[in-house]
């Protein structure tokens, strides 16, 4: 299909071509195919669980603040310690190709019933919903961001988590204990063909761009140097393929377009895409994913992040390269279950390199130096 629109508006397209809301079906009645509603796509509008509706939603009016989900991507950093500042002149950020579009594959999402609410229920990593649970028990390692907040500051008194944060509490033999919740009880992998779509798209763009598969780091690392003198064309694409994906995401809890009175309804959520839980859980895998690597990375390789930034992460380095950072693995190509440099979806390019007293000055001025490290100049 020719695409049409803004590239976020061709993103949920997509999500509805590919699962069309409605199929054939066949009527006993009068023994021909009659259109009716597809189950495994979204033909249904319905209103979000409390927590989940955006402060501008008429759900939102009169809620606590601390009654809001907050399940955002990460902006955190901390200050190097002496040890870090003596041994690493250097700081190397990694940026996560696709990471927000990655984490739909495969991702269990409510489709067309609406929330359910229960009161001290047992969690069910299976189950798609909202739970309000207190992880202020948690251990938490200050030299991680905590997976369970958006500032990555340990989570201090209850909160309402999705289902991916609060399994990937229980893989860290934390104690679950949900207060409450809202779950979906229709479910399944709505996201799939989409991520396999863009996902193709991509790949296929970057292999014309002369960036391929499998090979070692260091030639990976190469070949993203010389992208910039390639064919602009072939980047408008990929710039293109990307967006489509993340604006995708953004659409399914978009808001009010116009300025509205407070707390009225906007057009968007008419639609059956308008859907804020999918895009919380979408965040929340992106966010746990990046997490469990670091903490693996940490156990291997003894370094632990700066800073991260949504899916940018900075790391002390000896010398001013990724490859320093990253360990190369028997074949060159990485190590599975940490940070790898290649072309894969999950996997990380080189976002910028710096020097640790810019780190240190960024961090003095109260800034994210994951947010600069990419455009300001060595």
């Amino acid at each position: 299909m020719t695409p049409s629109g803004s590239t976020a508006v061709c993103g949920v397209r997509l999500m509805t071509a590919l699962r069309p809301p409605t199929k054939a079906t066949y009527d006993p009645a009068t023994g021909k195919g009659v259109s009716g509603p597809n189950p495994g796509a979204l033909y249904k509008p319905f209103e979000p669980a409390p927590p989940e509706a955006p402060d501008a939603h008429p759900l939102a009016q009169g809620r606590p603040p601390e009654q809001a989900m907050e399940e955002e991507a990460w902006d955190w950093s901390r200050p190097p310690d002496q040890q870090e500042t003596a041994d690493f002149p250097h700081v190397v950020g990694l940026d996560t190709n696709m990471a927000f579009i990655v984490a739909a594959s495969r991702l269990t999402v409510g489709r067309n019933a609406p929330p359910r609410h229960v009161t001290t229920p047992a969690f069910d990593e299976k189950t798609p919903g909202a739970w309000y649970c207190d992880l202020s028990h948690a251990p938490h390692d200050p030299r991680l961001p905590s997976p369970f907040t958006a500032t990555g500051q340990a989570p201090t008194k209850p909160a309402w988590y999705t289902t991916v944060t609060l399994a990937y509490a229980k893989e860290l033999n934390i104690e679950v204990r949900p207060i409450e919740a809202y779950v979906r009880d229709d479910h399944g992998s709505y996201l799939d063909p989409w991520y396999t779509r863009l996902r193709d798209a991509y790949l296929a763009t970057m292999a014309d761009l002369g960036v391929h598969k499998d090979i070692p780091q260091a030639d990976y690392l190469a070949a993203m140097k010389r992208l910039s003198t390639a064919d602009p064309a072939l980047l408008d694409l990929l710039a293109a393929i990307k967006a489509t994906g993340k604006g995708g995401l953004g659409k399914l809890r978009e808001g009010p377009r116009a300025p509205a009175a407070p707390y009225t309804r906007w057009p968007a959520l008419n639609q059956p895409t308008w859907r804020p839980d999918i895009r919380a859980a979408v965040i929340s895998r992106t966010r746990v994913s990046l997490h469990r690597k670091m903490r693996r990375m940490l156990t291997e390789t003894g370094r632990s992040p700066l800073a991260v930034l949504s899916d940018c992460v900075i790391y002390p380095a000896h010398q001013p390269t990724a490859l320093d950072v990253v360990p190369a693995g028997p074949d060159q190509t990485g190590i599975k279950g940490l940070l790898c440099l290649g072309v894969n979806p999950g996997f990380v390019k080189e976002e910028g390199v710096q020097t640790m007293a810019w780190y240190q000055h960024q961090h003095t001025q109260g800034l994210n130096p994951a947010r600069y490290i990419k455009v300001t100049p060595v």
